[in-house]
């Protein structure tokens, strides 16, 4: 007998820990659902949308790399995501059953930061993908100061500033850094076969935060890197698990139990 699932759709997507958080929540408040990832190649996922588009048991799907953006083409934009972020890293239906897209990374990024004071403060971000639109779009909402923007291709990356109304400037992705309050790796570099984002941390002041979305290995050469120095760190499960609980209650109508976090932390660590 069918029953209502959701997904995580990616390329690569074996190290996702998306099934195990969704799957943890729906066991601790007893539904009956599933949630699992699914291999989708850039060639392949329009087709992917278009099936899943006819399947009843099909409550949606949280996006990741490198579908963010492409996935815009192929689903509703009640919420003008397009305009604002630039991203969706969420699918589900809507009450008609017709398919729209959202973005939920946002809010799970900006989570951990909500009593940093960052209003005015400078900023660099590493990266200029669909991760990188959230970002910056949440910090764009904050006041933050000028954004430092490591890109390999700068035109792109001034392209982002200017859409998020955001001053400062471009740099390559191996350039110095400046002094900063926030450090945010929003890039794939860091993460398992794939070279590290280790930049020298020496410019960043006592109290600056580092920040990488990485979170397989959790621990990444940066987030070593700033440890060491003594500053503040957040890991990469700290916006999984933030942008999770969002798309959660879109796919199965009920709020996960965040008094449970430490325990899902802990088993996702293992």
């Amino acid at each position: 007998m069918s029953r209502p699932y959701a997904e995580v759709i990616g390329d690569p997507i074996k190290h996702s820990k998306s099934p195990l958080i969704h799957r943890f929540w729906l066991d601790a408040l007893g539904i009956d659902a599933d949630y699992h990832a699914t291999h989708v190649t850039p060639d392949g996922l329009a087709d992917h949308i278009a099936k899943r588009r006819d399947d009843p048991d099909w409550r949606g799907c949280n996006v990741t790399l490198p579908h963010k953006l492409a996935v815009m083409d192929l689903v509703g934009d009640p919420g003008n995501v397009r305009a604002s972020i630039g991203a969706m890293n969420t699918v589900a239906r809507d009450e008609t059953g017709a398919l729209f897209g959202t973005n939920t990374d946002a809010g799970g990024f900006f989570g951990p930061l909500a009593d940093v004071p960052l209003a005015g403060a400078p900023a660099i971000v590493a990266g200029t993908g669909g991760a990188a639109h959230a970002v910056l779009f949440a910090l764009s909402r904050i006041g933050i100061g000028p954004v430092t923007l490591l890109a390999r291709n700068p035109l792109k990356g001034a392209a982002l500033l200017a859409r998020f109304g955001l001053k400062g400037e471009v740099k390559p992705l191996d350039a110095s850094l400046p002094p900063a309050a926030l450090l945010v790796n929003t890039t794939s570099l860091g993460m398992a076969g794939q070279p590290p984002f280790a930049p020298d941390l020496a410019p960043l002041p006592e109290d600056a935060v580092v920040y990488d979305i990485v979170y397989a290995p959790l621990m990444t050469p940066l987030l070593e890197a700033a440890e060491d120095r003594g500053l503040d760190i957040v890991d990469g499960l700290e916006m999984l698990v933030g942008q999770a609980a969002i798309a959660f209650e879109i796919f199965f109508g009920a709020a996960p139990p965040r008094d449970r976090d430490e325990e899902l932390r802990e088993m996702l660590l293992k």
